[in-house]
């Protein structure tokens, strides 16, 4: 059985790692090229972690693929993913930044109440965030209002402006995600004609009959891409949930099957993976504003 992966449990163990010093046992911001020289390990935390890469070609393991970042890549860990790289049995020294806060942190708090709305933190390697000059600029001045706080003796106030700072540096990766996404519009167009592929080839199979319609988490496992980032990336892109997508996907699919006067509706409702015909016939009038029954009545008396 594989080794267990170490888990760094707290921020102050993580800073103790690194060789400095604990201002706030909940939150800290590191500045990585100011960190002792380290060993490559594979390891968990149980905090939420911001890094922005500064070193060139450094390759990470993420979950269980390598990825090459360039300088200026921003990637976001919720507790408990896998992040390293394998012992060379070299020494290195980190460069670039670091936000390590405990959830502990946000308890309570505007962003605690939001935390699992920034969809990034369970984004694969791949899909990490890079910043231009500009960008990066701002990226470091929220952190250092942050780290300006952590500098101030602690009151009933420090909670509150911290997680708000916190909240600021979020919302700012959302702003340069999303400029991310319309900048790679040609690649995400790529996405969206493999979606439409892989839909294609899903239904005309006859797979949806014996495993179901297909799901988001399945379409974006087949296009190598994490879910948060899949669904994001067709929302972006269609104005829809990517499982609205795919729904709307199989009714169109399923229109040319309703026509066949030899299939009973519920027939056509499992050929297109759904479990129930009732809630087949809900979606199709949701789509399309007809019944599936009053949408062949209305096409075959027009054939006719």
């Amino acid at each position: 059985m594989a080794d267990k992966l170490p888990n760094i449990k707290t921020v102050n163990e993580y800073n103790e790692m690194l060789g400095i010093e604990t201002l706030n046992p909940l939150v800290s911001v590191i500045d990585l090229s100011q960190a002792k020289r380290m060993r490559h390990m594979r390891h968990t935390f149980s905090f939420y972690t911001v890094y922005l890469k500064d070193e060139k070609n450094c390759d990470l393991i993420y979950g269980r693929r390598y990825y090459d970042y360039q300088k200026g890549s921003v990637i976001c860990l919720a507790p408990g993913q896998v992040i390293g790289t394998e012992d060379t049995g070299e020494d290195f020294q980190p460069q670039g930044w670091a936000l390590c806060f405990d959830p502990e942190l946000i308890r309570g708090t505007s962003l605690g109440k939001t935390i699992n709305d920034y969809s990034f933190f369970s984004y694969e390697v791949n899909e990490a965030l890079h910043l231009s000059e500009a960008e990066r600029n701002i990226f470091i001045e929220c952190l250092m209002l942050i780290k300006q706080e952590l500098s101030h003796s602690i009151d009933r106030m420090s909670k509150k402006i911290i997680s708000n700072n916190i909240e600021l540096l979020l919302n700012y990766c959302l702003r340069f995600y999303e400029r991310q996404f319309i900048t790679r519009e040609n690649a995400n167009h790529d996405v969206l004609i493999r979606l439409e592929k892989l839909l294609y080839e899903y239904f005309s199979s006859g797979k949806a009959l014996t495993s179901g319609i297909p799901t988001v988490k399945y379409c974006a496992v087949e296009l190598c891409l994490s879910p948060n980032y899949f669904g994001d990336l067709v929302k972006k892109e269609t104005g829809r949930t990517a499982q609205e997508y795919i729904r709307s996907y199989a009714v169109e699919v399923s229109k040319e099957k309703i026509l066949d006067p030899h299939k009973s509706i519920s027939q056509v409702a499992f050929d297109m993976g759904f479990q129930y015909p009732q809630h087949f016939t809900r979606i199709f009038k949701k789509i399309v504003g007809q019944t599936p029954v009053e949408y062949r009545s209305t096409h075959i008396s027009t054939l006719n």
